[in-house]
């Protein structure tokens, strides 16, 4: 399992531009230094994959967010007292995620559990 480090909670804003269109690239390019990122032309990622039904989407980050810290499914449901058969499941968008499962899932994954919502 990979070591985890304590990270410092951050905020992020979104900025929106409301003025001349000619202006907005010099604007973007000034912000750029300070740690801001153009997300014009960024998709949802659950809109990126339509074939997908939600349960589906939110077992795909599932898989994702287990395969991230190394855990087996075994490991992952002895971490969180859930049958591995149940997150077996989970992961093929055969069983829904409620809220309380969620959270046991996002605090064993050092995920927020509303991406499993």
């Amino acid at each position: 399992m990979q070591a985890h480090t304590k990270k410092h909670p951050t905020e992020t804003v979104e900025l929106k531009f409301i003025g001349l269109i000619v202006n907005m690239a010099q604007a973007i390019k000034t912000l750029k230094p300070l740690g801001f990122v153009d997300v014009s032309d960024s998709v949802p990622w659950r809109d990126a994959y339509p074939e997908y039904s939600e349960a589906q989407l939110i077992g795909k980050a599932l898989i994702g967010a287990r395969s991230r810290e190394g855990l087996t499914q075994t490991q992952l449901a002895e971490l969180t007292g859930i049958p591995q058969r149940h997150i077996s499941e989970m992961e093929n968008g055969k069983r829904p995620i409620g809220k309380e499962m969620a959270k046991r899932l996002g605090k064993a994954l050092n995920i927020g559990y509303k991406t499993f919502l």
